[in-house]
C-alpha cells in the first residue's frame, strides 16, 4: 500500500532490542542457535536435496532481475541455504530507498502478520482470555448495535480468521484511495469501517480477502488480554522463540498495524514457520496448542484461485519428487513468502521488493523450484 509520505509513521521497536539480538549466541538449544546471530552459516545443500539443482535455484535467485532480497530455507532440523541482496525496498508506508540487505537487516513482512496474529489468537484461545469463535462480533461491541442488522449480525470470530465474513471488501486497487484497507491507517473505530460496509453474501459462504478482519481481531486481542498486541506478541511469541529485534509500525493513531506492520528478519521469519511445522512447539517447548496449529491449517475455505484458506493462513499443493505436498503459507504483498511443507520437513522464506506488482508472483515460482530439489526422504 502506498499513502501520502506527509503524514507522520511510527515504528514501535521491541524493548528487547537494545539486548544485541544479532549478537553471538552461547549454549542455545540447536534451532534458536542455527538461526541466532549474524555470523554467516555454511551451505548444506545435500542435506535431503538435488545438490545441483538447489545450486542452480540459489544462482537463479542472486542473478535474476527480479527485486529479490532474502532467501532462507530450513529442512529437517538444520540451515540448509541463505542468500541476501541489495535491492529497492520500502517499510510501509515511508518512501523506497536502496537497502542492503542481510542476515540481521529487518524487512517488512506485511501480510504475514495476518499469520502472525492468528498465532497470537491461538495463544491468548488456550489461555482461555477469548470467546469462542462462533461468537458473534458485534455482540462483542455494543456501540455498534447500528450496524447488526442485514445479515451482519451473523458474522462469527471464525469468520474474521477464515476471511468469510460476506462484506464487501476489495483491496485489489492497490495504493489507492477507494481501497478500503486505507481508511484502516487512519479511522478512530477499525472495527466500525470495517463492519460499516454492504453485505454482498451470507457469513460463510465466500471467500474475501479483507485487512479489516484481521484489525478486528487484533481489536478483540488487546481487549481480552489487557495488552498492546506487540506487547503480547513479545511475552507470549517473540521472546519463546528467541526474536530479539523485531519492528511493528503502527499507524496514524499509533496502533500497531495488525494486518501488515510487522517487521522481523529472515531467519526469524523461518521461527515463525519453524514453529508451524513442529505443531507449535520450539526446540521441545510447547509455545502454542497443537490443536491450533491444525484446526489453523485446515481448509476452511476455497479462495478461487486453487488455494484455500485457514485461520489467516493460506493453504496449497506444491510439486516435489515423489508427487504433491501440501504447503501451509504466509503471502504478504510485494512477494514476501513464508512456506512450510510437512511432508518435506521444509521451510522457506523470502523476501522481495515488488509492491503492488504482478511480478510478486515469482516469489512464489521460486519456492516451487526449490521444493522440486527435494529428495522426499532426507539423507
Amino acid at each position: 500500500m502506498t499513502t501520502p509520505q506527509t503524514r507522520r509513521w511510527v515504528v514501535q521497536l521491541s524493548a528487547a532490542a537494545a539486548a544485541g539480538g544479532c549478537g553471538p549466541s552461547v549454549e542455545k538449544p540447536q534451532i534458536e542457535h542455527q538461526l541466532s546471530g549474524c555470523a554467516a552459516v555454511p551451505d548444506r545443500l545435500d542435506t535431503g536435496f538435488d545438490r545441483d539443482a538447489l545450486e542452480g535455484c540459489l544462482a537463479q535467485f542472486v542473478s535474476s532481475e527480479t527485486n529479490f532480497h532474502g532467501l532462507t530455507i530450513w529442512r529437517s532440523g538444520t540451515m540448509i541455504a541463505e542468500r541476501y541482496r541489495t535491492g529497492r525496498d520500502e517499510t510501509v508506508g515511508r518512501s523506497s530507498e536502496i537497502v542492503s540487505f542481510d542476515r540481521c537487516r529487518l524487512h517488512d513482512v506485511r501480510s504475514i502478520t495476518k499469520s502472525v496474529v492468528s498465532l497470537l489468537w491461538g495463544i491468548a484461545d488456550s489461555e482461555g482470555k477469548t470467546p469462542p469463535l462462533d461468537t458473534k462480533v458485534l455482540s462483542l461491541y455494543p456501540e455498534l448495535s447500528g450496524l447488526a442488522r442485514h445479515g451482519r449480525e451473523e458474522i462469527t470470530i471464525r469468520h474474521l480468521l477464515t476471511m468469510s465474513t460476506g462484506l464487501d471488501w476489495n483491496e485489489s486497487n492497490y495504493g489507492a484511495l477507494s481501497n478500503p484497507e486505507t481508511a484502516l491507517f487512519w479511522r478512530t473505530s477499525q472495527a466500525r469501517h470495517t463492519f460499516d460496509r454492504p453485505m454482498v453474501a451470507a457469513p460463510g459462504l465466500r471467500f474475501n480477502y479483507c485487512g479489516g478482519n484481521t484489525a478486528v481481531l487484533a481489536d478483540l486481542l488487546v481487549r481480552f488480554t489487557g495488552q498492546t498486541v506487540p506487547n503480547y506478541a513479545e511475552e507470549r511469541l517473540f521472546r519463546p522463540l528467541g526474536i530479539h529485534d523485531w519492528a511493528w509500525v503502527n499507524d496514524y493513531r499509533d496502533r500497531p498495524l495488525a494486518f501488515a506492520g510487522l517487521r522481523l528478519t529472515p531467519r526469524d521469519l523461518l521461527k515463525i514457520g519453524q514453529l508451524v511445522l513442529s505443531d507449535g512447539q520450539f526446540d521441545g517447548r510447547a509455545i502454542i496448542d497443537a490443536a491450533w496449529i491444525e484446526v489453523s491449517t485446515t481448509r476452511h475455505m476455497a479462495t478461487g484461485d486453487g488455494l484455500h484458506y485457514g485461520y489467516q493462513w493460506w493453504l496449497g499443493e506444491v510439486a516435489a519428487r515423489g508427487g504433491l505436498h501440501p504447503y501451509i503459507a504466509g503471502f504478504g504483498n510485494g512477494g514476501q513468502r513464508l512456506f512450510v511443507v510437512p511432508s518435506l520437513a521444509l521451510v522457506v522464506a523470502i523476501t522481495a521488493g515488488n509492491y503492488g506488482r504482478a511480478d510478486q508472483r515469482l516469489s512464489s515460482d521460486m519456492f516451487r523450484a526449490i521444493a522440486a530439489t527435494a529428495i522426499p526422504t532426507p539423507v
